[in-house]
């Protein structure tokens, strides 16, 4: 299986939000479907924060990878961020993840953007395994820190 990749848009709004639903059991993550349809159906729609590109055919996508933009003047001007990165656990291990990213990536080197950016979770060494042979690294002067403004402090 080739590891085609896809923007994704409107039409692809049911699979995407399913592919995102099993991203978000698979990691524990406790969101609900409205908050998912939130956060994903404006990227659909080309929302110029973010793309969501569908890995393998686009009636049968195997997985996705959620690209998400910003400016850092330490970066030189455009960066991005990937937000999730999910490829069905059945057809994890043959390379499809690698090449999905490596196509994205130059998709988006191509398009403009200086730097990329991810997370990962410290105990998944398969993951930073892929991450690191493809070429990132760990910036070991920071770590990520986030705050929810709905939680805002009152002043």
């Amino acid at each position: 299986m080739s590891a085609q990749i896809h923007l994704a848009t409107p039409d692809d709004a049911e699979r995407v939000l399913s592919m995102v639903a099993r991203f978000h059991e698979e990691f524990a993550l406790d969101l609900s479907d409205e908050h998912r349809a939130r956060a994903v159906l404006p990227l659909l729609e080309g929302h110029p924060l973010g793309a969501i590109y569908l890995i393998g055919p686009r009636r049968a996508p195997v997985g996705y990878i959620c690209v998400c933009f910003g400016w850092a003047i330490e970066m030189g001007g455009i960066d991005g961020f990937i937000d999730e990165f999910w490829v069905r656990p059945s057809v994890r291990g043959r390379g499809i993840g690698m090449e999905a990213l490596h196509k994205v990536m130059t998709a988006l080197g191509e398009a403009g953007v200086f730097f990329m950016h991810l997370e990962v979770d410290r105990e998944d060494d398969r993951a930073q395994r892929l991450y690191r042979r493809y070429g990132f690294e760990a910036r070991e002067r920071y770590f990520l820190m986030s705050m929810d403004l709905s939680k805002l402090p009152k002043a």
